[in-house]
C-alpha cells in the first residue's frame, strides 16, 4: 500500500512538473529571472545538442575521412595543405574545418594554421574510435528513418547484413538449415568483424585490466575473443598466465598467426560455437568481453551455465560490456546500444542489476560490480563459482 501511495505522489508530481515546464509563460519568465535563467539556458543548450547532434557527427565523419585529423596528428597545416590533401575547394575546406573547430577537432594557432583541438589529439591515437566511425556510416543509413527500422522489426537493416556472419558467433538465431554453412565459415567472412573488434578492444581490455587482478589466477579464458586482441592486452601486463582463446574455428585460424607474430603462440585456441558446444575446462577465471549484450536472454543464459560448469569451485567469471542505466551514460547504455542492437537484430542493453540476477540463476554463488575508471565504456561484473 505505502509503495502504490509512492507511485501515486510521484505521478502527481510528474504531471505538475511537466505541465509548468510545458508553459510558454513560464519558460519566458525563467530565462528572464537571475535565479533560473542559467539552469534555463543549461537545459537549452542541452537541448540543442541533442537536436543538433547527428551534424555534429557527420562533420566529425568528414574532419576523418578528409584526412585532417591523420594529418594534423603529424603536425600543422594550413587551410590549403588540408584541402589539397582532401580534395576539397578551399572555401569548403573552411566550411568544414570551421565545424570541426565548434567540436573541438581542430582549432587554430593563428596565421591561417591549424593543430587539434583536445578532442582531435586524443582521437587521433584512438584506433578503436577511428574505426568506429568508419563502422557507422551503415548505422546511420539505417538510422535514417528510426521508425521505419522499429517497424520492419530487429535485424531489418544494413546493419544487420554487415553482421551477416554473426550468427556464427552465437548473434543471432540461425535457422537449422543454415548451421552447416556459418559453422563451416572462412576466415573471408568473418573478417570485417575481427578486424572491428581488434581494433575498438583495447581502450576496453585497459579498463579491465586496470580494474581486475588476473595475477591471483593460473590460467585466463576468454570466451569469443577474436584474434585475441583482449588476451594481448592482459598477457603484456601478466606475462606468467597461461591462457586460452575460444571462438570459432574460422577466427581463430586468423587469431593463430596475429597472436604467433606478438610471441603469443603459447597462448592455446580452441574452436567451436558457444552456442552449441560446452566450454573447454582448465581455466580458474574466463572472460566474457562485449560478448553477453550482443546476445538474447536465452543465449545469455545457456552460455553462463557453460561458464559455471567450465570453472573450478572457486573460480571466476567476468562480464565486461557498457551497460544500461549507468549514470552519466544513459545514453550509450540505453539509447546507443538499444537502437544499435535493435538494427544489429540481436541482444539488448542489460543492467548491472540485470547480469547479477541471471548470474544467480545460474548457479555462481555470488557476484558484484568492480568500478571501472571509465563505465560509460566497459563497467565490470565479477562472479565466483
Amino acid at each position: 500500500m505505502a509503495e502504490e501511495r509512492a507511485k501515486g505522489w510521484k505521478l502527481r508530481w510528474l504531471t505538475a512538473r511537466n505541465r509548468v515546464l510545458m508553459d510558454p509563460g513560464f519558460q519566458r519568465f525563467a530565462m528572464r529571472n537571475p535565479l533560473l535563467r542559467r539552469t534555463a539556458q543549461r537545459h537549452a543548450n542541452s537541448m540543442f545538442q541533442v537536436i543538433s547532434g547527428f551534424v555534429q557527427t557527420k562533420a566529425l565523419t568528414a574532419a576523418v575521412d578528409a584526412g585532417i585529423v591523420r594529418r594534423l596528428a603529424a603536425g600543422a597545416a594550413t587551410t590549403a595543405e588540408l584541402a589539397q590533401g582532401a580534395g576539397l575547394a578551399l572555401d569548403a575546406m573552411q566550411r568544414l574545418l570551421g565545424a570541426a573547430r565548434a567540436i573541438d577537432v581542430v582549432e587554430s594557432a593563428g596565421d591561417d594554421l591549424w593543430v587539434l583541438g583536445q578532442r582531435g589529439a586524443a582521437l587521433a591515437s584512438n584506433e578503436g574510435a577511428l574505426a568506429m566511425i568508419e563502422h557507422h556510416k551503415i548505422f546511420y543509413d539505417d538510422l535514417a528513418d528510426p521508425i521505419d527500422l522499429l517497424k520492419r522489426g530487429r535485424g531489418k537493416s544494413k546493419l544487420a547484413d554487415f553482421w551477416t556472419y554473426a550468427p556464427a558467433a552465437g548473434r543471432g538465431e540461425p535457422a537449422a538449415a543454415d548451421a552447416a554453412s556459418w559453422q563451416g565459415a572462412g576466415e573471408g567472412a568473418v573478417a570485417p568483424y575481427s578486424a572491428l573488434m581488434a581494433a575498438s578492444q583495447p581502450m576496453v581490455a585497459q579498463q579491465v585490466i586496470d580494474a581486475y587482478r588476473f595475477d591471483r589466477h593460473q590460467c585466463l579464458m576468454d570466451v569469443g575473443g577474436g584474434h585475441g586482441a583482449f588476451l594481448a592486452e592482459v598477457a603484456a601486463r601478466h606475462p606468467r598466465l597461461a591462457m586460452k582463446l575460444f571462438d570459432l574455428p574460422a577466427v581463430v585460424e586468423g587469431a593463430r598467426a596475429k597472436l604467433a607474430a606478438q610471441g603469443l603462440s603459447h597462448i592455446a585456441l580452441h574452436g567451436g560455437s558457444f552456442r552449441d558446444d560446452p566450454l573447454p575446462q582448465g581455466a580458474d577465471v574466463i572472460s566474457l568481453v562485449r560478448i553477453c549484450h550482443d546476445h538474447d536472454d536465452d543465449v545469455v543464459r545457456a552460455l553462463l551455465r557453460k561458464a559455471h560448469a567450465a570453472l573450478p569451485s572457486g573460480g571466476r567469471l567476468l562480464i565486461a560490456e557498457p551497460m544500461a542505466q549507468t549514470p552519466g551514460a544513459e545514453t550509450m547504455g540505453d539509447a546507443y546500444f538499444g537502437l544499435y542492437l535493435w538494427a544489429m537484430g540481436s541482444g539488448r542493453p542489460r543492467t548491472a542489476q540485470a547480469y547479477l540476477s541471471l548470474l544467480a540463476e545460474a548457479g555462481f554463488t555470488s557476484a558484484r560490480e568492480v568500478r571501472t575508471a571509465l563505465p560509460m565504456a566497459t563497467r565490470l561484473i565479477v562472479a565466483e563459482r
